[in-house]
Parts: structure tokens; C-alpha cells; sequence
């Protein structure tokens, strides 16, 4: 690696680049424009008349670069050096330089695979590690490798980790620049009890207007926080020479660039920015910066399919990097709003995109490519398998990737658009309906932030609302919009955003080749929102909550009107909880979705125990996705299928709704008896049986469905018909159901205990007997329970013989005392047994 000053990293550079080698140049803060760097490359023979491109990760830096560049050489923008990005373009036939956003080259990639055109791709502030950013290395890698091999590609950033880029470049040789950069004083604020992070940023503003010189960049997490604190700023500030400007990416291009240019001499500037400062560009004056230590992020859930926004802690690098705006013209000061602890806690990077995205787009552009599997290309980190795997499965729902994975005619349409592929979709589909003007007003609108403001509330969540008011409102026209739809809710809108969305979805049109006043009517919103979001058409089921056709649960956070529909589509919701939260839907008819969505909708009979109605119900349905669009009754129902469900209504219901019979439960307590003292007998408990219905109840039960059906049972034979004969004939002789005893009578055996069955007879009736019974070829003696003339207990034994000859005189004293006509004689073993009160 070598470590060049400032002045000798050109030269440096030249000679590896004609080498025909990639490059990864380090450029510290203060090095220097890296600007300089495509204008120091523009007379290399091996450019060939080839162009440079130059990749900035954001808009406002592509702009910002080729301005500096242009005046450099004392041109405009659009001769020698040119810029372009999504919906504005600067070039010209002369054009050597060309300062393009990274979703353009994937473009330019698309288009033309070896990029005949171009000598030199430049990925600028690499570090970032944008989706965009890695995709289009990992294609130039493949097109350089395949079709290019004189394709230079130079990776350049001021925090990067230079090494593993060197290696996914072919061992590219690594130049460091050592450039000047003036001394930064950190100060770390605290946390002053619970004051919100906004009043700190903007305490901390006015305390640095008093004690600093110079203009002041103040980092928020995003716009919103932006507004308020302006707001908060402009209420305390009255000096006019003290200027307050937003920064961020929804501004317009004319705000952003006022935001970043110099302030007259004798003013001063705040800016507040978003992360959108950190790199790529330079913002005049600053010789301050506030640090709130925020920074929002898309965060992905492959689960759940929905990206949401999350505010996390800068890493250590942003930090340094956001601190290293102050000293850009001078020495300078860094507020950070925490403390030298909670520093050492922060990450040291952030997590690139690419493992944290919503990867449709990447995926589409993969396909499109030629690739099916990423493995094929070369990543500084893996593509994630599970949001790879969502990703394919939202695009073959669009239509988009065929069976294999391979890229449709319609996919490659999508492709060509540069929306995210669920826009994309939406707008194609429109166009055959002839609802493309109203599919690129609602592309526009999804692809801006909200443009109304709730007034009090949380705007109404009915996108037809917003629909009316681009329609009806003109733009720059400060008003507050109500409709009757929204019963009677009052909203401002952010007119800066209405005309970004009016600009875009001109654009769009454009593209399209649709008539600037062609729309549509605003209650077909429902329906173009159906084709960009088929896993998010939801069923209404109670009180504004829904069921969406991914399975998932989502309501609104209170009841509004749009709540009542009974289908809607949920264009952005949250990924928080059990339910989410519903930020934007339109209604849907159910009619348009059978029509529209025929090939998605399946139909399938349901065959299920109602616990309600005791029965198996049969009923057909016809199902998009988890939703049930329709159901009706099966007249003739699938016997197994309707066994099958009878069964498991036994099961949620327990065996108690069996008929059971005093002979049933014996003949089940024999077995449990068998089960226990005999091998290869099998188990009938409860929960034995009611495991295995399906084989010996289920064929004693065809044709019924019902609980009063199940009485007509008849449990003994079910029962005994799973065992074979011979197992009948071993039960009968091992565990039959009576016992003759001495006085010739049948008594039943209870078998409940099958450690110990009992017999219950009286007495008398065992006189002679002088051994106990026993069962299980002999291996298991039974309980008598020897009984009074008055059918109780007066003895417990396993031990007739003992008995007889210990206890039975007790016991015959004090029965012959209580029944006196009784028949109780003085030798037990040779009376006559009887069930007499005497024996004849």
C-alpha cells in the first residue's frame, strides 16, 4: 500500500491504470477534491476517445461535482463534463466526463453490457456501500472479466477498508493520500435529563451562533426532525444576516443548491441536514458541526416482506466523517451529542445495503443480466439468502421471472423502467387498462414522502385523497385541503412535494408516451395498487382491522372512513407487532379482483369440524393468497377427506363425545389390562386411541358427520375388531369379562386398575374356595372385595387362603351379629357356597 502526498497521487495513479489494472485509491478528509482526478485522467491514451464515468452515490453530488469540474476548465455543465441523473440530464455530444448517480449505470450496464463507450467507471464515496453502489461493481467485475478486459474500474473513498476492495479487484494496488486537513475540536454534550434530541440540536445551534464563527451544519436523522427544528430555530432567531436552510433529498434541486452555496459576505448559514451531507459534497462556509448521532435506514424483513424506516446510531466512521466537514476551510468545531462512552459503543461501520435492503430491484436487475444465482458474481459480501429468496417470489408473483428464474418479456420491461419493480409492474399493467396517467400520479406518490400533514391527526390514510388534491390544487399554492371523504379532516400539504410528485409523474408520462392530462378516475387507485402490492390486498375483518393476502394482520391506528371497506390495498404500512400499521391503502371491489386476478385466485374445498355446530362442515373456497374471496356449502364431499375431518373433531373434542357404553369402557380397560401385562398387546388409553382413530374407529364411522351421528357407535365391536382372532381368544382367556364363582354365579370383573382388577362378591359366595383367583395366564391375582349381605365391603384381600384362616372368624362374629338369618358357618371351606340368605 502506498502512502503518496497529495501532489504525487496522480502520477501514482496514471502508471497503475496503464497498466490495465483496477485501483483503489483512500483519499483522507481534506485530500483534496477527488474531483481532480477524472480531469487529471482525460489525455490517457488508453481512454481511446472513450468516456469517463463518474459514480456519486445522490443527486445533489453528481450536480455539485460536475459544476466544480466544469468551472475547472472555465466550461459550463454539458461540454467536457456533464452530469446524469434520474429525470435531469446535462450532456452534450462533447462530453468526456460524464457524473452519473448509480442507478443510471445499472442503466448504462442494461443497455449495453460491455460498455463500449466508456474507459474508466469511477465509484466515488465507495464506502457508503449503497445497493446500487455494489451491484454496479460486481457487473463492471463480470463485464471487464467476460468482455472488457481493458475496462479500468477505480474505487475511491475517504474511509474505506481498502483491503478487501483490493482483493474483490484482483489484487488492485491500494494509493493513500495524505492531504491537508485543518485540527477539528470534538466536545461531547451530554444528555440533559429527557429533552427531546431536536431541542438539544437546536439549543446547540444557538450556543455555537454565539460562541463560533463561521456557518453551521447540523446533522438530523431526517426531514421531519428538520421541520421542527427550523420551526423551533426561526421562532428565537431574529437576526436577519443569520440564515436557515434545510437540506435533504426530498427538497428540490434549486433548495439543495442554496442550502450548499457560500452565504454573502456578513452572513452567516445553518444548515440542516440530513446524512446527505456527510460525503460527496462539500457545503461552503461550515467551520461547525452539530453531530444528534442519528441516522435513518431502510431496514428489510424478508418474514414479513416490508421495509420500514429505522433510526439508528451513526458507526464511528460516519461520525468521523460528519466531524471532518469543520475542518474543510479551517480549524473547526464538532458538537456530538453524547458522550466519550456511549462513543465507544457505536458501531465501527455501517451495515452496507445490500444486507439490509429489500433486494426486488437487485433481484430484477440480476435476472435481466443473465443471472440467477448471485453466486455467479463478485460481492464484498453475500447476498442474503432469505431476502434473495423473498425477492424472487414477489417477481414471479409479478410476473417477472418465469419458472426457473429466468427473466420474462414483461420482467425486462420492468427492468427498463429503473422503478422498483412493484411500480414498474403497476405501470404496465395500467397502460393496457388505459389507467396509465393515474398509475404514474400513484407511482410518483409512492416514491415521495407524504405530501399531506395531518392537522391535529394523523392524515387520513385514503391515497385517492392525495390523488384529488395534485388534481385540484394548484401547485405552489399554499391552502389547506379538505374533502368529504375524508369526513371532514383538515390537511396541509407540503406544496414542494406536490410538485415533486407532479414533476415525476410527468416524467414518467413522458417516458410512456401518455397525454400530460390524461388520469383517470382516482377510485381506480385500489386496483393499480393491487398490481404493485398482491401480498398487501387485505380483507376487512372487525373495528379497522384486516387480514392481508401474506397472512399477516394490519389496522388502522384509529378508525377512519376508508376502515369500512371491505377490501383495500395497503400501499405503506409498518412491520411492527402482530398487527401493522396502515399508512396508506385505497379501496378495492371484490368484482375487480376476480376479474383482474383470476390466475392468482385458487380454489380448494375445505372439509372441517365446526365446534360450533358439532358437525363436519364441507365447503368450497376460493382463495388469493390467505384471503377467502368466496365460500360456499359442498353438496357431495370427499368421504376420506370428510372422515378425515371427523376425526379430528373427535380429537378437539376428546372421547367423552363417543357413545361409551359401561361395555365399551370394559372392553377398554381388558385391553389397557392386556397392554400391561402382556407383550405385543397394544395400548388403549384415551390418548392411544384418540391417536389412532383413523385405524380402528374410522372404518365403524363411514357416512357420518356428525355428533349425533358418532351415537349410532357401537365401541365393544370397534374395539374388538382391531384385534385378530387369535388375540380375541387370548383376551377371553387372559381378561375375561366374568368369573363364575363357587355359588355359580357370573360376576363381572372391573378392570379400571390394570395393575389390580377387582372382583366385588359377597362372601358367602366364595365359601369352599381356598385360592384367589387370578388372570394373565396366573401371573396377576384379583382383588376381592368380599361383601356384606348389604353388597359392602367388610374385607380387601389377595389372600383368600390367609383370610379363611386369620381373619374370616373376626369377621363372622360381627356379620353374624347384623344379620343374624344369615347363613355363617364355622368352617368356611367345606360349607356350601350360596347367594341365598341361606343355602338350600
Amino acid at each position: 500500500m502506498a502512502s503518496l502526498p497529495i501532489e504525487s497521487i496522480l502520477p501514482a495513479l496514471k502508471e497503475s491504470l496503464r497498466a490495465r489494472s483496477n485501483a483503489v485509491v483512500i483519499a483522507s478528509p481534506g485530500a483534496g477534491k477527488t474531483t481532480r482526478i477524472p480531469l487529471a485522467l482525460l489525455d490517457e491514451p488508453w481512454l481511446q476517445g472513450r468516456r469517463i464515468v463518474m459514480l456519486e452515490p445522490r443527486r445533489l453530488a453528481a450536480r455539485s461535482a460536475a459544476r466544480y469540474m466544469a468551472r475547472s476548465l472555465g466550461e459550463d455543465v454539458g461540454e467536457t463534463v456533464g452530469y446524469r441523473v434520474r429525470m435531469d440530464s446535462r450532456v452534450g455530444k462533447s462530453t468526456r466526463i460524464e457524473v452519473i448517480t448509480e442507478g443510471v449505470l445499472t442503466r448504462l450496464l442494461q443497455a449495453d453490457q460491455a460498455l463500449e463507450e466508456v474507459g474508466i467507471v469511477i465509484f466515488d464515496e465507495f464506502h457508503e456501500r449503497s445497493l446500487h453502489a455494489d451491484l454496479g461493481l460486481a457487473l463492471c467485475l463480470q463485464s471487464q472479466a467476460v468482455l472488457r478486459d481493458d475496462l479500468r474500474i477505480l474505487v475511491m473513498s475517504a474511509t474505506l477498508e481498502a483491503e478487501p476492495v483490493s482483493a474483490l479487484l484482483g489484487d488492485a494496488p491500494v494509493l493513500v493520500s495524505e492531504g491537508r486537513s485543518f485540527p477539528v475540536e470534538t466536545r461531547y454534550l451530554p444528555r440533559r435529563g429527557e429533552e427531546r434530541m431536536e431541542d438539544r440540536v437546536a439549543r446547540t445551534v444557538l450556543d455555537a451562533l454565539a460562541e463560533q464563527e463561521g456557518d453551521i451544519l447540523a446533522f438530523l436523522p431526517g426531514a421531519g426532525e428538520i421541520c421542527r427544528v427550523e420551526s423551533w430555530l426561526a421562532e428565537r432567531i431574529r437576526d436577519p444576516r443569520i440564515r436557515i436552510s434545510p437540506l435533504h433529498g426530498s427538497l428540490p434541486q434549486e433548495a439543495q443548491d442554496a442550502a450548499i452555496a457560500p452565504c454573502p459576505p456578513g452572513e452567516r448559514k445553518v444548515v440542516l441536514a440530513t446524512s446527505i451531507a456527510e460525503t460527496s459534497l462539500t457545503v461552503e462556509g461550515v467551520r461547525v458541526v452539530i453531530d444528534s448521532g442519528l441516522m435513518r435506514v431502510p431496514r428489510f424483513s424478508p418474514r414479513t416482506g416490508m421495509t420500514r424506516l429505522e433510526t439508528v446510531n451513526v458507526s464511528r466512521a460516519s461520525a468521523d466523517q460528519r466531524r471532518g466537514r469543520a475542518g474543510r476551510l479551517g480549524p473547526g468545531v464538532c458538537y456530538r451529542l453524547w458522550t466519550e462512552q456511549e462513543e465507544r459503543r457505536l458501531e465501527a461501520r455501517s451495515t452496507p445495503e445490500l444486507l439490509a435492503a429489500d433486494l426486488a430491484p437487485l433481484t430484477l436487475e440480476l435476472a435481466a443480466w443473465g443471472v440467477s444465482d448471485p453466486a455467479e458474481l463478485s460481492w464484498l459480501d453475500p447476498v442474503p439468502e432469505a431476502a434473495y429468496a423473498q425477492a424472487r417470489d414477489l417477481l414471479r408473483q409479478l410476473g417477472a421471472l418465469g419458472p426457473e428464474g429466468n427473466v420474462t418479456p414483461h420482467g425486462r420491461r420492468m427492468a427498463e423502467l429503473g422503478l422498483h419493480p412493484r411500480l414498474a409492474h403497476m405501470l404496465l399493467r395500467a397502460e393496457t387498462l388505459r389507467l396509465g396517467g393515474l398509475a404514474c400520479e400513484l407511482a410518483a406518490l409512492l416514491s415521495e414522502r407524504d405530501m399531506f400533514r395531518g392537522a391535529g391527526a394523523a392524515p387520513d390514510a385514503d391515497i385517492r385523497l392525495r390523488i384529488e388534491a395534485l388534481r385540484s390544487q394548484s401547485a405552489g399554492k399554499a391552502d389547506t385541503y379538505s374533502s368529504g371523504a375524508g369526513a371532514g379532516r383538515a390537511y396541509s400539504i407540503d406544496w414542494a412535494a406536490s410538485r415533486r410528485i407532479l414533476s415525476e409523474a410527468n416524467h414518467w408520462k413522458r417516458m410512456l408516451g401518455i397525454a400530460p392530462d390524461a388520469g383517470g378516475s382516482a377510485d381506480a387507485c385500489g386496483l393499480l395498487l393491487a398490481f404493485a402490492y398482491p401480498d398487501r390486498i387485505a380483507k376487512r375483518r372487525e373495528n379497522g382491522r384486516y387480514l392481508l393476502s401474506n397472512g399477516r394482520g394490519a389496522a388502522f391506528a384509529e378508525l377512519q372512513p376508508l376502515a369500512s371497506a371491505p377490501y383495500l390495498v395497503a400501499a405503506e404500512l409498518d412491520d411492527q407487532g402482530a398487527e401493522s400499521r396502515i399508512y396508506l391503502a385505497a379501496p378495492v371491489a371484490e368484482g375487480e379482483l376476480e376479474r383482474h386476478f383470476g390466475g392468482h385466485i385458487m380454489e380448494s374445498s375445505i372439509i372441517a369440524w365446526d365446534r360450533e355446530a358439532q358437525a363436519v362442515r364441507a365447503r368450497t373456497r376460493k382463495l388469493l393468497g390467505a384471503l377467502v374471496i368466496r365460500e360456499a356449502p359442498q353438496p357431495e364431499p370427499d368421504p376420506e377427506g370428510t372422515s378425515a375431518a371427523l376425526m379430528q373433531g373427535i380429537r378437539e373434542e376428546g372421547l367423552a363425545i363417543l357413545p361409551w357404553t359401561r361395555a365399551a369402557r370394559q372392553m377398554q380397560a381388558r385391553l389397557r389390562f392386556m397392554h400391561k401385562h402382556e407383550p405385543g398387546w397394544p395400548d388403549a388409553s384415551d390418548e392411544a386411541l384418540a391417536a389412532t382413530l383413523e385405524e380402528w374407529l374410522a372404518p365403524y364411522a363411514g357416512g357420518m358427520r356428525s355428533r349425533g351421528d358418532l351415537q349410532r357407535l357401537n365401541l365393544v365391536s370397534a374395539l374388538e375388531a382391531a384385534l385378530s382372532w387369535d388375540k380375541r381368544r387370548e383376551l377371553d382367556d387372559c381378561a375375561p369379562t366374568h368369573i363364575t364363582v363357587p355359588s355359580g354365579s357370573r360376576i363381572p370383573i372391573d378392570y379400571s386398575d390394570p395393575d389390580g382388577p377387582v372382583l366385588a362378591v359377597r362372601l358367602q359366595e366364595m365359601f369352599g374356595l381356598t385360592e384367589t383367583p387370578r388372570l394373565a395366564r396366573g401371573k396377576v391375582p384379583l382383588i376381592l372385595h368380599l361383601l356384606s349381605p348389604a353388597q359392602r365391603p367388610v374385607q380387601v384381600t389377595r389372600d383368600l387362603a390367609g383370610f379363611w384362616s386369620k381373619t374370616y372368624f373376626d369377621v363372622r362374629k360381627d356379620l353374624k351379629g347384623r344379620y343374624p338369618k344369615h347363613y355363617w358357618p364355622d368352617d368356611p371351606l367345606s360349607a356350601p357356597p350360596t347367594n341365598r340368605v341361606r343355602p338350600r
